[in-house]
C-alpha cells in the first residue's frame, strides 16, 4: 500500500483517536531532498500535503525545482503560491528544528514512526500499525 496510503488510512479509520505529526529528515547526501521537504510544507499549505507526499514518491528521483512546480500543477496547487514558498524557502527553519529533532533522538533513517513512544522503523503493512494503535489505545483506556 505505501506509506502514504497507510497512514492515511488509519488516520482516517480512527478519526479523532489518533494524532499524527509529521517531521522532515531529508538525506544530507541526496540532491533536493531538502527542497523536496519544502515542497511538502508548501503542498500542505493548500490542504494537499499527501497528493504531493505521492507525487514524490512516484517520481523519485526527480525532485529538482522544475519537477516540484509540475507536480505541484499536476495535483492542482496555486502554482504561483507554491512556486513562491519554495523559492523563498519558507520553511527552512522548521525543516531545521525538524533535522535537530532527528538527530538528538538518534535517527539516522526514514520513515521512523513513533505510536506512543513505540519506535517503528520503515513502511509497514496497515495491520502492523493498526496492532500497535489497538494495543495503545487499549492501554490509555486502562489508565
Amino acid at each position: 500500500m505505501g506509506v502514504g496510503p497507510t497512514i492515511h488510512k488509519l488516520i482516517g479509520d480512527y478519526k479523532g483517536k489518533i494524532k499524527l505529526v509529521v517531521k522532515m529528515f531529508p538525506y544530507q547526501y541526496r540532491d533536493y531532498s531538502r527542497m523536496a521537504a519544502e515542497a511538502l510544507f508548501a503542498a500542505n499549505e493548500q490542504g494537499k500535503f499527501w497528493e504531493m507526499h505521492s507525487a514524490l514518491l512516484k517520481n523519485s528521483p526527480l525532485l529538482d525545482r522544475t519537477n516540484l512546480i509540475k507536480y505541484a500543477g499536476d495535483i492542482g496547487l496555486d502554482v504561483k503560491r507554491f512556486t513562491e514558498s519554495i523559492d523563498r524557502k519558507k520553511y527552512d527553519g522548521q525543516i531545521e528544528e525538524d533535522i535537530r529533532l532527528a538527530r538528538q533522538m538518534g535517527l539516522y533513517s526514514t520513515p521512523v514512526f513513533f505510536i506512543n513512544g513505540r519506535k517503528v522503523v520503515g513502511d509497514r503493512p496497515y495491520q502492523f500499525f493498526k496492532k500497535i494503535v489497538d494495543e495503545e489505545l487499549q492501554n490509555a483506556r486502562k489508565k
